[in-house]
Order: structure tokens, then sequence, then C-alpha cells
């Protein structure tokens, strides 16, 4: 396995560019399969996720090509085969937003139960139970979900808690429904607005979408198109934290500003200076003494939990005590051990870790537990004194386009060693 080796204590200056949504095109590629023509798709990350998913549709039977870096070619008139085996599904959990599109464009679909980073139960039982409200037959068999029907008909969904991977799933099903879907309780996140502005290209007819409340109409067909994905918000975010916990100053291109209000404010009232620029770009000046914050995380578009880990790492060097409260997943605190051996002071209360804060960290041996984890550690690493190794950095490359490059050309000392245990 990789691991990267970082050379902490040096401020981050320069221009960065963000890539794109990862979160976003995972569920724009997935509707491909709702498409009668070829599906073009650019500002695609190249990320372990996306490889996955493509490798799924090419299971499928959908051609697939990349004609340029960042662009990916989708033929789905050819598929053949309504399964996402096993062998792929086990490690991504959005692997489970190709039943839905199944279902609704072949009436039936065999996937495997998902996996994905071990940060807590993310139960699929709102996807089926939408589904089968839909008209669908769904059976769970030897770690499958098995699901037919004679057509998917639409109906009222009421999502009791907001489910991102759900609002998507049933979203996607409802565009060739017979009739009328109206998602109550839908979840607001700009990834589910990017799938319903690809699905709206493609001539799906779909309303609210950003919204609590999101209304599709049922066609008899759609269209192949041409689509740019957005850029990825927890990039932008990330490397937000990355100019304030190394006191430096970055210009972040490409970044939509809307998008992450939440993490700017928090930064904002930790003494953080972000200004918008001209262009669509953020800039960050962490030249200024931090101070402590109090943070919860919430669904969008409130702070959201997959930057958690990364403001973590930051209070971790404010003046203060500071209490950062996870709402939304019950096990991603995986992290704070990991940020403890590098000298950070933590005390994990249930929920509620509060954070005393240090004048900075100090380079150790780590090991990255899941994606946004790997996210903080490479942070903190950024921030200490001496040298971090961190372990198992295959997390980060399901997230983060060439974060090492990227880091590298803004002034820091980040080396990924090959093969590392």
């Amino acid at each position: 396995m990789d691991k990267f080796i970082i050379q902490g204590g040096i401020s981050l200056e320069g221009e960065v560019v963000i890539s794109g949504s990862k979160n976003a095109a995972l569920p724009v590629l997935c509707s491909s399969i709702l498409a009668d023509g070829p599906c073009i798709y650019t500002n695609i990350p190249r990320l372990r996720d996306i490889t996955t998913i493509t490798d799924v549709l090419s299971t499928l039977g959908m051609g697939i090509e990349r004609p340029e870096r960042n662009t990916i070619t989708i033929d789905p008139t050819n598929l053949v085969s309504y399964e996402a085996p096993y062998e792929l599904v086990k490690s991504m959990r959005a692997s489970i937003l190709v039943l839905g599109p199944l279902l609704a464009k072949y009436k039936r679909a065999k996937v495997s139960l998902p996996g994905g980073c071990a940060i807590g139960v993310r139960p699929i039982d709102m996807h089926l139970k939408a589904l089968t409200k839909m008209g669908a037959d769904i059976t769970l068999s030897h770690g499958y979900v098995m699901a037919s029907t004679e057509g998917i008909k639409g109906a009222t969904i009421v999502f009791d808690t907001p489910t991102v991977g759900g609002t998507e799933n049933i979203m996607m099903a409802a565009t060739l429904a017979q009739g009328t879907t109206v998602i109550q309780g839908a979840a607001k996140e700009p990834e589910v607005v990017d799938l319903a502005n690809a699905l709206i290209t493609m001539g799906a007819r779909i309303e609210g979408a950003g919204e609590s409340t999101i209304t599709i109409e049922g066609m008899s067909s759609l269209s192949g198109l041409e689509y740019e994905v957005i850029p990825d918000r927890i990039e932008v975010g990330t490397f937000l934290v990355a100019g304030a916990i190394t006191r430096g100053d970055l210009l972040i291109k490409g970044a939509r500003a809307e998008h992450v209000v939440a993490v700017a404010e928090k930064l904002s009232e930790m003494g953080v200076v972000i200004t918008e620029e001209d262009g669509g770009a953020i800039r960050v000046n962490g030249k200024t003494d931090l101070r402590p914050v109090q943070v919860e995380t919430v669904p969008y578009p409130g702070f959201p939990t997959d930057m958690q880990a990364q403001i973590m790492a930051l209070a971790c060097i404010s003046q203060g005590v500071s209490t950062i409260t996870e709402n939304i997943f019950e096990n991603r605190y995986m992290h704070v051990p990991e940020l403890m051996r590098m000298g950070g002071r933590l005390e994990e209360k249930g929920p509620t870790v509060i954070v005393h804060g240090v004048d900075q960290f100090q380079g150790a041996s780590v090991m990255a537990t899941d994606l946004r984890a790997s996210a903080s550690l490479v942070l903190a690493a950024l921030n200490a004194r001496g040298v971090t190794e961190i372990r198992r950095i295959y997390h980060l490359d399901r997230g983060y386009e060439e974060l090492d490059r990227k880091l590298n050309l803004l002034g820091a000392k980040v080396m990924r060693e090959r093969g590392g245990l």
C-alpha cells in the first residue's frame, strides 16, 4: 500500500484548481443507464471510486471510453446484464445507485449490498421501501438486492430523515415512471441538484431540486447528453483548511462559494480571512491567531459531516477549547486517536469531541481509517513540526484527485512512497 511522507511546518502559497465532485459524478454516471443514446461527461475526477463505478457500468455491458483526461463517454445502448457484482460493489456504497435506473428502464436488477468507508451504519432500507412503494418487488438473498417490477409507477415518497443516496435513487427511477412522483423530506445537497440538472438535460421533468420537496413527472424515454459535473465542495473546504492550518495564502480556483457557506462561516469565526474573488475563486489567508470554535454536523445547507475531521484538525491548533459534535454518523471519530498521536489534545464524550488547542502538531507515524480521516491527517501533517508518515492512503485516493501533486505545487513537501505497509 502507498503511504505519504510529509515534512511539515511550511506555509502554503499560490493557486490550486479544484477537481470535479466525486459525490456528484457517481450518481450522474449511473444516470446514463436511463439514456437512449451516448452520454458525454466532463470535469470527472480521476479517482478510484470513479474507476469502480465505470467498471460496474462496463460489467452491465455499457461502452466506456476516456477520450480526454477528465472526460468519460458512455454508450448505454448495449446493456446486456442487470447485475452489479459483489467484487465491485463491496468497495463503494454509491454502487447501489444503479438500482433505481435499472428497475425503471429494464424492470429488473440484482445489486450486491454495498460497502464503503467504515464510518457507521448507512442502511439502504429507505431506498428499498421507496422503490417497493413505486411497484418494485424486492427481496434480499445471499447478500444481494433482487428486484423486479412490471413497471415503476409514480408515488408520494416521504423520507423521515434526508438521505442523499435515497433521494438520488428515487429521482432517477421516477424519471421513467408511469405518472408523477413526489419526494418529501428530500436531501438538499448540491450533488442532488447536479443530478437533477443532468436528468433535465436528458429530457426529464423535475422541479424542486435543492428544496425539501421534489416533483418528477415520468417520461417515456430520455436522451443522451453532454454534461459538466460541478466542482468538489469538500475539496474546496479541505483546501480552505489547508491554507488556515499552515498560516498560508491560497487562491482556490474553480470553486463555487455558495456550496461552502457553512464551512466558510466557521473558519471566519476562527479568525481565518476568506474572500470571494472574480471568476469563481476563493482566497483564504490563514496568517492569524486561531480562535476556538463550536461545530455540529447537520444535513446541507448546514456544516457537512465530510468536513468534520478537517475542521477538527484545525481546532487542535486554536487558542482555547473547541467542541465538535457529529450528528450524522455514529462511528466517524476514528481519526481522533491518530490526531492525538501527533500531539492533539482531544476528549471523546459521546457524539462530541472536546478539543484543547496546542501550538503545533508533532510529526508521527499514523494510519488513515477512512476518506475524510485521511484528509485530516494530511492537514495535521502539513502543520506539524517534523516528519509524518501516513499509511493506508488508498482511502485518500478514493476522494481527492492528485492531492499530493496539488499540495507540492503550493510549496508543501509531500512524498508518495509506493508499496508501504
